[in-house]
C-alpha cells in the first residue's frame, strides 16, 4: 500500500500543478477575482496533502514494507479523500458557480483534519 500512496502522491501533485498552471494562465481572463482565489485554494490544500501522502508512503517505506499501519492507512485515505471533496468542489465550484459546491468542501476539510489526526497518531501504535 506504501507504493500506492506513492504513486498516488504523485499523481496528485502532477495535477496539482498542471491545475494551478491552467488557473493562472488559462482561467485568469475568463474567471473573476473570487473564483480564481477559490480555485487557487483547491490547488494549494491539492499540492500540500499532495506531499503529506508522500510522507505517508515513505513513513512504511521506512519500516522495510510495502505495508502499511493502520494509522498511516487512515492518514493517507483520509488525504485522499479530502483532496477529492475539498478540492474538487472548489474546483468545481470556481468553474460552474453553483454555490452548493461549497458545502462539501467542509467534509474534504475533515478528512484532512482526520488524516493529520491519525498521523499523530502513527508513532504511538
Amino acid at each position: 500500500m506504501a507504493k500506492l500512496f506513492l504513486t498516488l502522491a504523485g499523481l496528485f501533485g502532477a495535477l496539482g500543478v498542471a491545475l494551478g498552471a491552467f488557473g493562472v494562465h488559462a482561467l485568469k481572463a475568463q474567471l473573476d477575482n473570487r473564483a480564481l482565489a477559490i480555485f487557487e485554494t483547491a490547488t494549494r490544500y491539492q499540492l500540500i496533502h499532495a506531499v503529506a501522502i508522500a510522507l505517508v508512503a515513505l513513513l512504511a517505506l521506512q519500516q522495510g514494507t510495502d505495508e502499511i499501519s493502520t494509522p498511516l492507512a487512515i492518514s493517507g485515505w483520509s488525504y485522499c479523500l479530502g483532496i477529492a471533496l475539498f478540492s474538487g468542489s472548489l474546483y468545481g465550484l470556481a468553474l460552474s458557480g453553483i454555490k452548493i459546491l461549497g458545502a462539501i468542501a467542509p467534509l474534504g476539510g475533515t478528512a484532512f483534519i482526520v488524516g493529520w489526526i491519525a498521523l499523530a497518531i502513527s508513532p504511538w501504535r
